[in-house]
């Protein structure tokens, strides 16, 4: 009797502990779904995290095409100075980026906007996928999108590019239409920390993404790039144009990644073809890009300009060799965010496409200047005027005082000032190579450019490490593409064998140009 009295004790004791008990164990400080569904958080919140990821780092930019098109050179001999910077893979890490921070997080967003009825949250992650596939195509060129999450493990197909594009270009379209009809629509505010919700600025956005991919597709499919070029162009919605419409992309309280490599790692400086540029041309932004050297020996050949940089794919020994050269502007250290897409973009794109007869573009050497204009005020440089009259100051020869091996001859010639007496060819190689001088820290749509027109025209690298594991590229030539990951390689093997045969080639290897990237050297 006293063994069932004080089991029925234990058992109203045990029920109004656990009476309770999700309410007792519940983290105070968690978001639970209920909550998160809150003024659409649950379909907002990943947008920041998604745009963030837009971007690289170390591995997917600065020892990649910001070492490629001679933007920054790293004095570090990262595994014996054999690696992607002479053309050794050695590291491949935008893909997992792309899709495990974008396309994973956006297919929950559309999914969970279709079951809420909040539709234009899932066009907008839609857009940000675009941004995302449109980054990561320039690299590998077919990529997995339109299948993306159908298929099952082992068998995800990739688009062909001439599909991907179609593709993209359709896809703006719908999400253009949705954001038009809705221009008042004030839900992303508080998730929006590049247009703080504004649908009108994020047309314009959508615009200059379809004036760029049309730009890019010009010499394969000049027809469809012109057709979706002039759309853009006289899409009342407007573009980018001021640098009050700069898509700023926010850091989320993350070290500018340039800054952390220059300054933290010590593992970037500047690149010798900048130097080369930006010194001969006496061009003000250099003060803004990077830092002066305190070790006057640096830069003897050019004293009056104390910056100094390290050549694309140079011969790098010890470390310490050139820890001395121009790191980045210390300003880099304090920004919470960077350049995803500027209005000086648009002024280059329209001075092309002004130069291919596009209805709606202007005048070239309107959208040209305006395009110099715009950069100088956008990174707060002086002497745009003068820079602009300019026409005797060259690229000069770029000089390593550590390993003569790495000194080269500029290949171009080009003065800055405005020429109507030039050849279409000469005013595109001053558009593209003014192009290039303006994206310093967005230099993906460089090596873009470079490969489907040839400017700028910056030199070769002076260490080919390419061999047959990953392609050989030829000593007059320069990488066109990143492989397919080793991951897909492995675990997707038929489709990856299936996108090869896409490839202008039909081999996945550095030196198999990408769909767009023709072999024609005339640009008209």
């Amino acid at each position: 009797m006293k063994k069932l009295c004080l089991m029925v004790l234990v058992l109203i004791v045990f029920n109004s502990c656990t009476k309770n008990f999700e309410d007792i164990n519940t983290n105070p400080n968690q978001i639970t779904d209920k909550l998160l569904e809150q003024d659409f958080n649950l379909v907002g919140s990943p947008f920041s995290v998604m745009l963030y990821n837009l971007m690289g780092g170390q591995i997917e930019e600065d020892l990649c095409y910001d070492n490629w098109m001679g933007y920054m050179g790293t004095p570090t001999p990262f595994t014996s100075n054999v690696n992607n910077t002479t053309y050794y893979l050695q590291w491949n890490a935008y893909w997992d980026r792309v899709y495990s921070s974008v396309m994973s997080p956006s297919k929950q967003v559309i999914e969970l906007a279709q079951q809420k009825n909040l539709p234009l949250f899932g066009d907008w992650a839609k857009f940000v996928r675009i941004l995302a596939i449109s980054k990561l195509t320039a690299i590998h060129g077919p990529v997995i999108f339109s299948n993306y999450g159908t298929g099952g493990l082992g068998t995800i197909k990739y688009d062909k590019e001439s599909d991907l594009y179609t593709n993209l270009f359709t896809q703006l379209d719908q999400i253009e239409t949705n954001f038009k009809a809705n221009l008042t629509y004030t839900s992303f505010t508080k998730f929006d920390q590049s247009y703080k919700g504004s649908i009108p600025s994020w047309l314009k956005l959508i615009n200059s993404i379809r004036l760029r991919l049309a730009m890019r597709i010009v010499k394969i499919s000049p027809t469809v790039a012109k057709t979706q070029g002039e759309k853009a162009l006289a899409d009342p919605a407007g573009l980018i144009t001021t640098n009050a419409d700069n898509f700023m992309i926010a850091l989320n309280g993350n070290v500018m990644p340039v800054s952390m490599i220059s300054f933290d790692w010590q593992d970037t400086r500047m690149g010798g073809p900048i130097e080369s540029f930006m010194v001969g041309l006496k061009d003000a932004r250099i003060s803004k890009y990077f830092a002066e050297v305190s070790d006057a020996s640096l830069v003897t050949d050019h004293p009056t300009y104390k910056f100094k940089g390290i050549r694309n794919g140079g011969y790098v020994n010890a470390k310490d060799d050139r820890l001395s050269f121009s790191t980045v502007s210390a300003d880099f250290k304090t920004v919470q965010k960077r350049r995803g897409f500027t209005a000086s973009e648009i002024s280059f794109l329209k001075a092309e496409a002004a130069l291919r007869g596009w209805a709606g573009a202007g005048d070239a050497k309107t959208n040209y200047e305006d395009g110099v204009r715009l950069s100088f005020a956008d990174w707060g440089a002086s002497g745009v005027d003068a820079y602009l009259a300019d026409a005797t100051s060259k690229p000069i020869s770029y000089i390593d005082p550590k390993d003569s091996k790495n000194n080269f001859t500029p290949l171009s010639t080009i003065t800055v000032a405005w020429n109507a007496g030039d050849s279409n060819e000469l005013k595109l190689e001053k558009i593209i190579t003014q192009k290039y001088l303006a994206t310093f820290t967005n230099t993906l749509e460089a090596w873009v450019d470079f490969r489907r027109t040839g400017y700028p025209k910056i030199p070769h690298v002076a260490k080919n490490d390419s061999g047959p594991t990953w392609g050989v590229i030829p000593a007059d030539q320069w990488i066109k593409r990143l492989v397919f990951v080793n991951a897909e390689r492995t675990g997707n093997a038929p489709a990856v064998a299936e996108a090869a045969t896409f490839l202008t080639s039909g081999k996945d290897d550095i030196a198999s140009r990408l769909w767009w990237d023709t072999s024609t050297v005339s640009n008209f």
